[in-house]
């Protein structure tokens, strides 16, 4: 069978729940960059800011693993920072798979938004990211903020039959997507006690730390991007997802 370019198109054009996720992933990216760094109002989402940090130091540990280092400890830090200490591995893997680890399980987790039962998995397989993280954590907020965002997913799962799991995964989704645009400014302009990843992988291999950011970035762009068009395309005739059929009188 010949693919036309209209079936593509067909296939990427969102239907009107799909359409009313991505406005709602909209208001999230303004919501979150502007909450992000605002006084007071910053508390609003700074429980999700370390479970992003979480997910960011997740990565730098599965790095090590896969590339043979010994993860020796993970701490999250009350001022949004965070350290994964370890010896061996690839430092080319190991150092910037914190922004591009996160930024993975972000898109995942946009992926699985436009489905019901696709986050339900997802928040399996994030419970079992941030349990690896628990057990490598050497700080009682690590510890603590993976057992409170475990217990989360599984309240928004059981909650209805997990109808706002969906849009909860789709926020965090963002969150950890957006977050080498976070760091990339907090650890350049604020200049946070431990160094930035770009910074760290300048001196390791001479590129400028500013350049390493803005390419994670637009990395994380793109995996968002893929993530959304993917979503669309792979739900769009799911129940929970595609539009309600018109009836009659």
């Amino acid at each position: 069978m010949t693919i036309t370019n209209q079936d593509v198109l067909d296939a990427i054009t969102p239907n009107d729940e799909q359409k009313k996720l991505l406005y709602v992933i909209a208001g999230y990216i303004v919501g979150i960059l502007i909450l992000w760094n605002v006084p007071y109002l910053k508390m609003i989402i700074y429980p999700f800011k370390l479970v992003t940090v979480s997910f960011h130091e997740f990565g730098h540990a599965f790095a090590g693993v896969i590339t043979g280092a010994k993860i020796h400890s993970i701490t999250i830090e009350p001022d949004e920072g965070g350290l994964t200490q370890m010896t061996g591995g690839n430092p080319c893997c190991t150092i910037p798979a914190g922004y591009l680890g996160s930024s993975l399980i972000g898109a995942l987790m946009i992926f699985c938004g436009f489905n019901t039962i696709a986050s339900k998995v997802c928040t399996v397989v994030v419970g079992v990211a941030l349990l690896a993280t628990m057990w490598w954590a050497r700080n009682w907020l690590a510890r603590v903020i993976a057992v409170l965002f475990i217990g989360l997913l599984a309240f928004l799962w059981w909650l209805q039959g997990g109808v706002g799991l969906r849009y909860f995964v789709a926020f965090m989704g963002t969150m950890s997507v957006l977050y080498s645009l976070y760091e990339t400014v907090d650890h350049l302009i604020v200049h946070k006690r431990n160094e930035s990843d770009a910074v760290v992988y300048a001196k390791y291999t001479g590129c400028p730390s500013r350049v390493c950011g803005f390419t994670w970035f637009i990395v994380s762009l793109v995996f968002m991007a893929a993530a959304i068009i993917a979503g669309i395309a792979a739900f769009k005739h799911t129940n929970d997802t595609a539009s309600a059929p018109a009836t009659g009188n």
